[in-house]
């Protein structure tokens, strides 16, 4: 209420100065229709001055503080992958009982990073991620996410990465899940009911999870394509990544 008072104050303040320059014009020149006809020219410049500033030289401005915003999330979100994201997609996708057919797609031997980024995406965006109870080891897990709770939670903490929603999303989902698996002592004695309460939360970490490592791959293969070589030479989905550089990599 206080910074609209003192708008509207403001306003009124230049409002009474611009009359008041009109009328001492005015006592020295009387010449109202020279007053008129550079008030209405003024005036019309006005929409063009609007058009100028706020349509086109502020969505100028906007679309590269937006770019420049965008490239220091992706430094945070690069880290998290390198301290996180990575190992938890190895567990992950380790339970994964159809892990077989994306594994398959990606054993091709002298592609270079590009193709087998084409693959990956081909592979990853028509696979249901899924979690085998039976071979999942929550234990394992646990003790990862535990580790790593810290870390998210600085992650959590950054008012940057409020603008990336998905990874947001990504971001709760995997600290919802330390919570939910710090939580239980004991994973043998859970009912089942339990049992498929964790799977989901897994679950939905996995799918999310590889979709965010997708589009970080994005971002660096335009931007950064010696990253993105590593990025692919270790990709967790692949049996038989290696950072050894070979040829055509």
């Amino acid at each position: 209420m206080k910074r609209l008072n003192w708008y509207i104050m403001l306003g009124a303040i230049l409002l009474a100065l611009s009359v008041s320059f009109y009328v001492l014009h005015y006592l020295i020149f009387k010449d109202v229709h020279h007053i008129f006809i550079f008030l209405i020219g003024d005036i019309a410049f006005v929409f063009i001055e609007v058009l100028m500033v706020t349509l086109i030289i502020h969505r100028v401005f906007e679309d590269r503080e937006k770019k420049a915003l965008q490239k220091h999330m992706n430094i945070f979100i690069g880290a998290f992958f390198s301290e996180v994201g990575i190992k938890l997609l190895e567990l992950l996708s380790k339970w994964d009982p159809h892990i077989e057919r994306i594994q398959q797609g990606l054993v091709v031997e002298g592609d270079t990073a590009e193709q087998k980024f084409a693959r990956v995406c081909r592979c990853l965006k028509n696979h249901d991620f899924d979690i085998e109870r039976e071979k999942s080891d929550w234990e394992t897990l646990k003790a990862f996410l535990v580790a790593k709770k810290d870390y998210l939670l600085r992650l959590l903490e950054n008012p940057n990465l409020l603008e990336h929603e998905s990874f947001t999303d990504l971001l709760w989902a995997v600290f919802h899940m330390e919570e939910e698996f710090e939580a239980r002592r004991d994973f043998d004695c859970l009912p089942n009911e339990d049992h498929e309460h964790l799977h989901d939360d897994a679950k939905r970490v996995y799918g999310q999870l590889a979709m965010q490592w997708l589009k970080y791959m994005e971002h660096l293969i335009g931007n950064y394509p010696y990253l993105f070589s590593l990025s692919m030479r270790t990709n967790p989905f692949d049996p038989s990544a290696t950072p050894i550089v070979r040829k055509s990599q």
